[in-house]
């Protein structure tokens, strides 16, 4: 049983962390970085009518004690939110729908230190890839790395509207383009 054990380690040490990550679901390349976390940060939401978010991946991107914040209004007007986990989350919002959906970043502000970073990343949303913007708003995303890759441990999100214009700090330089 030893030697089985010792065998079975020195192939987990020795398989390369793509194929490792794979067998998981995920793809290295989402994690090696904050720009890689980042894209599929948004591919994962992004899809064509009748389809859901890609579940998988979003939970490879995300530590398991993740959180995610929705925030709202209240019958009163008030601004409310609701914590939630990933797969609260999901089990919520991530049926296929019957409009398609479509989200990028078109602008990002790092705050890093050491193995933590808070990324301030500005997004557009339309009905088609390169369509017409319907909406824009600010992902406030917090992130931390382990040494081998990165994991998004939360975020929370408001829509830019009437009276809550995104400021010139989080805006792109030129109009938001894909």
């Amino acid at each position: 049983m030893t030697r089985v054990l010792s065998l079975l380690f020195v192939i987990a040490v020795l398989t390369p962390g793509s194929i490792r990550a794979q067998a998981g679901g995920g793809r290295m390349e989402d994690v090696e970085t904050l720009d890689g976390i980042l894209d599929a940060y948004y591919e994962v939401v992004s899809r064509p009518v009748g389809t859901a978010p890609d579940r998988e991946r979003d939970e490879w991107i995300h530590h398991p004690d993740a959180l995610v914040t929705m925030p709202g209004t209240g019958a009163d007007g008030v601004p409310v939110f609701q914590t939630m986990t990933l797969s609260e989350f999901h089990d919520r919002f991530g049926a296929a729908d019957a409009d398609a959906f479509f989200e990028w970043e078109v602008h990002r502000v790092v705050q890093r230190f050491g193995n933590v970073a808070h990324v301030w990343s500005t997004y557009a949303s339309s009905r088609e890839p390169d369509g017409e913007v319907f909406g824009r708003g600010i992902n406030s995303i917090q992130l931390y790395n382990d040494g081998s890759r990165w994991w998004i441990t939360s975020w929370i999100f408001d829509q830019e509207r009437a009276g809550n214009e995104i400021p010139a700090e989080f805006s792109p330089r030129q109009a938001p383009e894909r």
